[in-house]
């Protein structure tokens, strides 16, 4: 039977390297923009005086924006709609997020008018019957006044910028009409051409947005009556080729159903992409290769086989999200970094089991090296099952209340939970049972690691420390932390970065050195004395306000460009006001959800109590995280927000395997009592602890040192949420847990009454 449940293992695990090694070769990933360049906005649909924007109407707007991002000519645009009223628009290698905005934000509603005669204005709004004055350069009075709309851009059936060289007009954009509209358009010409031929009702306006972009006249040639059939038109207007192209865009897609706001809009640089993927991928080549290290050297032969499945790890979990279509965002690639120290946690937690089951059985271990490793997976089963589920519900989470980048964390992590247990439970697993069976390995047990407990795990075995002897200290202890934390978010506040408050926060490269006083006092002669600017190496400069207007950005970077000379945009993130409160919002939400979701899963798996202190030791991690950053004066941003997500599942994590053994000892522990239960169950697990921690720690001084500025602050966060969770279960978690069971011992079982038996007297 254990010969053919080997088998299945390694067909399914063949079988699993196989395609992803195939995806892997043909799938190239999809990156997204903050890796390979270009422009991110979001739009928001309004509703207009006699429409509504609803979900339909959004899909409306989408379609009419898809048609003018095709003329923009950018390589695989990406628009979709997000919730009943947003449109994310995706434009690789765009740059310029003005341009963007402008061409496709733009309500475009394109009519044209017969020219009642010209005016000296003002200019207004359209009257009851539709009549109104518009500027006109190019009129004697400088307005031209106007007839209700004869024609709608409805009724344009295409639009194409064409270069006239044969009339040396220049740019035009050419214009072809529907059928009944071209017979609007033969009408309005034919009555224009009756005026006479200075009178200013010989022209046509064509209007776009309440602006006159061309009033031609008509030439002698065009028949009184007649007018001009074949339902086709010229703009003309001195037009650059590419205001031409955008203007034909603009008319090509027609007019947006409802109007539209840009609520988000973000931009990075191809440099910058770049030397995210490269400092991403450098720090998951280093990370792995100190873990793999640091297992072998502990575990030996064990270890090795745990390194070339933590390889197919990569492997196999870097298939699932090219096959899956995820985009690869950069805090994605941080999250596909750190699930691989969650992928030690599986293996270190059946090591350190078996290990245990060697030395319980003694002599007998040595005739067969698999029985102490197929009876450490069993055992650990439901501490592994555990542990990955808390992180996937906080990993859940992050994917629903999270958006742009860092929705991407939430993805690569959940698939990394998932594929550590393919590769834990099976790959691993089939090498253990493949290496252990060999008779040279069978001779020298030492060779495989589980021969000796280790210096700490036989330390604490010959004298278990009392930990929970002294439990009120501890939790006074934890309490004054605590304290000192809620005070610096008292004192000192949270610097809520750009997402979660407004703004605009842009992210310049000067092409001479400039320190941060210098720039500031540049940005804030320019008129900005509330903007915070910060400098990043000689010639990074990033300057975060709270205008958003691209007017006000073009002031700043003249400002810097006459201290630091020319200045180039590597990085430009907007966000609107009440997307910024809508952010807050969610972020507060997601962490309320993911306290109660756990506190739920823990109380159907373990008992109240259990759950309780182990989410509470959860929620002081938490709080000491955040109080940290408003000591530091870090910014609270939504990568900030993936990092407390993520201290929630792993704190959890750490309790569940601590929680989990002190229940099984409890089953078989007679009449011991529970506070040293909890002081053995502390430490059985400390070296399981110690060990999966220094594991993650690897990977997260890995990316702090080289992730980059935007995943430093991200890896501090966890870095602390690391260390806080390992020292929270032992000293918060596991004294809680004491104290609430003593309060509220576990009802006795009832023994079943006896069976009474029937039968006559005799």
């Amino acid at each position: 039977m254990s010969s053919r449940a080997s088998f299945r293992r390694a067909l399914l695990a063949l079988a699993v390297v196989a395609l992803s090694l195939w995806i892997t070769l043909t799938t190239p990933p999809r990156l997204g923009l903050d890796l390979r360049g270009g422009t991110r906005i979001v739009l928001q649909t309004e509703d207009g005086p006699t429409t509504r924007a609803d979900a339909a109407a959004t899909d409306r707007a989408l379609e009419v924006l898809r048609k003018r991002v095709d003329g923009l000519g950018v390589a695989e645009p990406s628009l979709a709609r997000s919730g009943e009223r947003r449109i994310v628009v995706e434009l690789p290698g765009l740059r310029d997020p003005r341009q963007a905005a402008e061409t496709i934000g733009r309500t475009a509603q394109l009519t044209f008018h017969a020219v009642t005669g010209s005016a000296r204005g003002p200019a207004g709004p359209a009257a009851a019957d539709g009549t109104r004055v518009l500027a006109d350069p190019d009129a004697p009075g400088g307005f031209l006044a106007l007839a209700a709309p004869a024609l709608t851009g409805d009724g344009v059936k295409g639009a194409e910028a064409v270069l006239d060289t044969a009339t040396g007009r220049g740019w035009t954009v050419d214009l072809s009409f529907r059928d009944r509209a071209a017979d609007g358009w033969a009408r309005l010409t034919g009555a224009a051409a009756c005026a006479a031929p200075a009178d200013p009702a010989r022209r046509v306006a064509i209007v776009l947005d309440d602006r006159i972009v061309s009033a031609p006249g008509m030439q002698a040639g065009v028949p009184c009556g007649p007018g001009i059939g074949g339902g086709s038109a010229q703009i003309t207007g001195g037009f650059s080729a590419q205001e031409a192209r955008d203007l034909a865009a603009l008319v090509e897609g027609g007019a947006l159903p409802v109007p539209v706001t840009t609520v988000e809009q973000s931009t990075v640089g191809p440099t910058l992409g770049a030397e995210a993927i490269r400092a991403g991928a450098l720090a998951a080549v280093i990370g792995l290769a100190c873990t793999g290290l640091f297992v072998i050297v502990v575990y030996r032969l064990l270890g090795v086989l745990a390194t070339i499945a933590l390889l197919l790890y990569g492997l196999v979990s870097y298939a699932a999200v090219v096959a899956l279509g995820a985009t690869l965002t950069l805090p994605g690639l941080a999250g596909f970094v750190l699930a691989i120290g969650i992928a030690v946690d599986a293996n270190v937690l059946v090591f350190e089991r078996a290990r245990e089951e060697y030395a319980s059985l003694g002599r007998a271990a040595g005739r067969d090296l698999r029985r102490p490793v197929a009876t450490a997976f069993g055992k650990v089963w439901s501490a592994v099952a555990d542990s990955h589920i808390t992180t996937l519900l906080a990993a859940g989470l992050l994917f629903v209340f999270a958006t742009g980048p860092v929705k991407g964390f939430g993805v690569t992590l959940a698939v990394g939970v998932l594929t550590s247990l393919i590769t834990a439970m099976v790959i691993t697993r089939l090498f253990a049972d493949l290496a252990l069976g060999l008779p040279a390995v069978r001779r020298r047990p030492t060779v495989t690691g589980m021969a000796g407990l280790g210096r700490l795990r036989t330390r604490l075995t010959r004298r278990v420390p009392r930990l929970m002897a002294h439990r009120r200290r501890w939790l006074t202890g934890c309490a004054g932390l605590l304290l000192v934390a809620l005070a610096g978010i008292g004192v000192r506040g949270l610097e809520f970065g750009v997402e979660f408050t407004g703004g605009r926060v842009v992210q310049y490269t000067a092409e001479r050195p400039v320190d941060a006083d210098t720039a500031r006092t540049a940005v804030a002669r320019a008129g900005f004395p509330d903007a915070v600017v910060q400098t990043t190496g000689d010639t990074d400069v990033s300057v975060r306000v709270r205008e958003t207007g691209d007017d006000e950005q073009r002031e700043i970077r003249e400002a810097l460009t006459r201290v630091a000379g020319p200045v180039e945009v590597e990085r430009d993130d907007l966000i609107g006001p009440s997307l910024g409160g809508e952010l807050r919002t969610h972020a507060l939400l997601a962490l309320g959800l993911a306290v109660a979701a756990q506190l739920l899963y823990l109380t159907v798996r373990f008992r109240w109590t259990y759950a309780t202190a182990a989410v509470a030791a959860m929620a002081q991690d938490v709080l000491l995280v955040v109080g940290l950053f408003a000591w530091l004066g870090k910014p609270v941003d939504s990568v900030f927000l993936a990092a407390l997500l993520t201290v929630v599942g792993y704190s959890v994590n750490d309790s569940v395997v601590v929680l989990d053994r002190l229940r099984e000892l409890r089953r078989r522990g007679g009449g011991v009592p529970l506070a040293d239960l909890a002081d053995r169950a502390v430490a059985q697990t400390l070296p399981r602890t110690v060990n999966t921690g220094m594991g993650a720690l690897f990977v997260l001084v890995a990316l702090a040192a080289l992730g980059g500025d935007s995943l430093t602050d991200f890896s501090v966060a966890l870095l602390a949420g690391v260390v806080l969770g390992m020292a929270s279960t032992v000293f918060t978690a596991m004294p809680l847990a004491v104290a609430l069971e003593a309060r509220h011992p576990r009802p006795a079982p009832v023994a079943p009454a006896p069976r009474r038996r029937s039968g006559a007297v005799v």
